[in-house]
């Protein structure tokens, strides 16, 4: 599947008989009465159900996420109409897409930054593996009223499984799998255990797991011998090639630990409070990304690389670290209750690149170095600390509010150096560094402290009819110390031995602002929910974190930002939506539909700076998204259930923006138009149109045991790596990936065997750089300097067929 055209709305539409617009409903409850499960929701801050929450959200609850194999949060995606996120791998992290909110090129650490994620009550950025987690909520359109800062696309919630204060159970959970085009062998194992310690008062519940994948990219061509091996060696004699380079495979293998305590204390009927630590620790061999078909004609690696290949000189893994304590504090105070969620957070950071292919566009004379290699050794640290408070009415009247407060902390460190091995001795210079061929350093200490009220009151005027209005002031405030410098091409003598040589500027930044919300809700006799709503986002701004450029820049490198590159402004979205959720024929079908209609100001996009090529965000005008989310589920027989999502979303800026992808110089400003984002230009990282279908079959079999068999189908149209497809932007084809699972349950265990991309389609998921950097620029004379020698440019791809099996041992004692 290729592509997909307006008219399959029509097709989709009829053909939507069977999904949810929460897959979580996905059990029935008994054989002799069928009907769809009530799934539990708290995203509105109270509980409730998916078919009775007046937004568009999604949920996915811990049956439904073993059943369709689900165990991150790209899987989930795949079944969250309205939701992308472009697979990159676990190196580089996937940008999570809402309704095609995104200006960000489709290169690495290209996240729009739109959707903030939550681990409980407490925000998180985290890929979280979806182990022992009771569900996973989507809340599709901004939420910026109720849950702050990011959410200008929405918001995920990770609801972790509570301790149980009045059973000691556990759980062993095993997966082995293989992948194609994979020498190894992957696998997961996972123990969950809960026991009261005090009866109907205190309980504990802890869970680890270990989750390893064997990689399927190779690295073919890596130096030996960094700044002394020859990195273009005579191809056609292998004996040159083995002395100077090594093939390297499966090389994206990653390691996830992941490791959770949790206390929960129920102090009286009115009081309880869980104590929670979390912890995962994630380790990536390298990138997925592939030069197959992306190297220029003049490579005299051209033709050499296949499929799942990867052109990199160097290995580039890299390592995640993420911890978590949250205390969250329940009280009934009769007319309300009082919530209370404190979370600290730490994440560290550390990685290596393959740089080589940035410093030749900087300066083509490093090419006179057979052996110039360039790598980076960057670290981050962050430390953070949340505090929420919130009172919601306990009232039956048809009265009801939330209101509270929020403030938040977050200090971050970066230590970004970049190396060039050999190139000192190379020049014959005698240089006094603070390491040895360090070519680039940048450090910055940051702190940004966020405070807000909200609130939201609703008012029933009839058993029928509801209105909410809701309401968030903020604040913020940013202060950055900011120092780097290129200790090879220092003058006058005046070099950077130590640390402490290096010059720092503080940079400071504040905004505040406040953000409304409107629903009105009405529930016809039929039972159909309809809804409208007008609802507030917004992402906050800053700097970028790296010094203004000099009056007289140097000859060679600098990596430097102009007045307009030095920081960012806010932006904030504007949601106007029109949806229903209805339940029919005894709650065995559910049909739910919404329109929406977005408007994005001050669009925040990623981009680089013109001296250095940093990644750097910038400001780009506005743009808008429209379109339409449709998800369906029914019971079809009483062995029989299917589902299915479609969503068309139109994204586009409704403003010209000058020099959106950088300023020509004046020798190229005939082309600067190609640079520009014009009103129209369609809005990239996002397909137009998504669809999922999903079958499952029931039986009973060998006496009490149950045989389950599901179906699923993903499935997208295509996708444009950068706005409006300018600066070399491409167009990547759309795909369909399909999964089939066969599950074994018995009265506490079960046995499942699936297949992940059935057809083992292989397929495009974004980009890394543009074709320029392999001389296939539209305009040549826009190429970047040495398309013969750049390797950068390439391709992130569908992960491989991969065949399981799944083993789940439920215990009580």
């Amino acid at each position: 599947m290729n592509t997909f055209r307006p008219a399959l709305l029509a097709s989709a539409v009829s053909a939507i008989l069977f999904n949810s617009h929460h897959l979580a409903a996905a059990q029935s409850t008994t054989q002799a009465d069928k009907a769809i499960e009530t799934i539990q929701i708290t995203a509105t801050r109270r509980a409730g159900s998916v078919q009775e929450a007046p937004l568009n959200i999604t949920a996915l609850d811990g049956d439904v996420i073993k059943d369709q194999n689900i165990g991150d949060l790209e899987d989930v995606a795949r079944w969250v109409p309205g939701l992308t996120i472009s697979d990159q791998g676990g190196r580089e992290g996937s940008p999570i897409i809402v309704r095609g909110l995104n200006t960000n090129t489709s290169d690495r650490i290209s996240d729009g930054g739109t959707v903030a994620t939550y681990v409980g009550e407490i925000p998180l950025n985290i890929d979280l593996r979806l182990t022992d987690v009771e569900r996973v909520e989507v809340l599709i359109g901004p939420q910026g009223t109720l849950y702050g800062a990011g959410t200008l696309g929405g918001a995920i919630r990770y609801l972790l499984k509570q301790p149980q204060l009045d059973i000691t159970e556990g759980q062993v959970t095993g997966d082995v799998f293989s992948l194609n085009e994979s020498d190894g062998t992957g696998g997961e194992f996972g123990l969950v255990f809960n026991t009261p310690l005090i009866d109907d008062v205190l309980a504990i519940r802890a869970s680890v797991n270990y989750y390893t994948n064997p990689g399927y990219i190779d690295y073919n061509f890596v130096v030996q011998n960094p700044g002394v091996s020859n990195l273009n060696p005579d191809f056609t004699n292998p004996q040159d090639v083995s002395a100077n380079l090594r093939n390297v495979s499966d090389v994206n293998d990653e390691q996830i630990t992941t490791g959770r305590v949790s206390l929960r204390w129920q102090a009286n009927e009115a009081v309880e409070a869980t104590l929670n630590y979390f912890y995962q620790k994630q380790e990536n061999g390298g990138n997925s990304t592939s030069q197959y078909n992306s190297l220029s004609d003049s490579s005299a690696l051209k033709g050499m690389v296949g499929q799942y290949e990867n052109a990199a000189r160097i290995l580039e893994p890299g390592e995640e670290e993420n911890d978590l304590l949250s205390l969250e504090i329940k009280a009934d105070l009769g007319f309300a209750e009082l919530v209370s969620a404190s979370g600290w957070s730490s994440y560290e950071q550390s990685g290596q690149r393959d740089q080589t292919d940035l410093l030749y566009d900087i300066y083509s004379g490093y090419a006179e170095f057979p052996a110039f290699v360039a790598q980076t050794r960057d670290t981050s640290k962050r430390d953070n600390f949340t505090q929420e408070i919130r009172l919601v009415s306990n009232s039956d009247s048809a009265f009801n509010w939330i209101v509270g407060g929020y403030y938040n902390k977050l200090e971050s460190h970066v230590n970004d150096r970049e190396y060039t091995p050999g190139l000192t001795e190379f020049w014959g210079d005698e240089i006094p560094n603070i390491e040895t061929d360090l070519e680039y350093i940048l450090l910055t200490n940051s702190e940004t402290t966020e405070k807000a009220l909200f609130g939201e009151i609703s008012y029933s005027f009839t058993e029928k009819l509801n209105v909410t209005l809701g309401a968030r002031v903020y604040e913020y405030d940013i202060s950055s110390n900011i120092g780097s410098a290129t200790p090879l091409y220092i003058e006058d003598d005046n070099y950077i031995s130590s640390l402490d040589k290096i010059e720092f500027s503080n940079i400071k930044t504040n905004d505040s602002g406040s953000l409304f919300k409107f629903n009105a809700n009405y529930t016809f006799d039929s039972g159909v929910l309809a809804y409208f709503t007008v609802s507030e986002g917004f992402r906050i701004g800053g700097d970028n974190g790296i010094p203004l450029c000099p009056d007289v820049l140097p000859e060679q490198q600098v990596i430097c930002t102009l007045p307009n590159e030095q920081d960012y402004k806010p932006d904030t979205t504007v949601n106007y939506e029109l949806g229903f959720k209805s339940s029919w024929f005894k709650n065995r079908l559910h049909f739910n539909a919404a329109l929406f209609n977005v408007d994005w100001k001050d669009a925040q996009v990623g981009s680089s700076t013109v001296n250095g090529q940093e990644l750097i965000t910038s400001n780009a005008g506005s743009a808008n998204s429209k379109g339409v989310e449709i998800s369906s589920r029914a019971i079809i027989a009483d062995n029989w259930t299917a589902y299915a999502t479609y969503a068309y979303a139109q994204a586009q800026l409704t403003e010209n923006v000058p020099i959106l992808f950088g300023e020509l110089d004046e020798k190229y400003a005939q082309y600067q138009a190609y640079y520009n984002g014009a009103d129209g230009d369609r809005l990239p990282g996002a397909p137009e149109h998504q669809l999922s279908f999903g079958l499952r079959y029931e039986q009973d079999v060998l006496d009490d045991k149950l045989l389950s068999i599901n179906y699923g189908m993903t499935a997208q149209s295509d996708v444009i790596t950068k706005v409006g497809l300018k600066a070399d932007g491409e167009t990547l084809a759309g795909y369909a990936l399909s999964n089939l699972s066969a599950k074994l349950t018995g009265d506490m265990w079960s046995a499942t065997i699936y297949v992940d991309n059935l057809f083992d389609k292989y397929a495009f998921t974004s980009v890394r750089r543009d074709k320029s950097w392999a001389g296939m620029a539209k305009y040549e004379e826009l190429n970047k300097d040495l398309p013969e020698l750049q390797r950068v440019y390439g391709h992130y791809t569908t992960t491989p067929r991969t065949i399981g099996m799944k083993f789940t041992y439920n215990f009580e004692l």
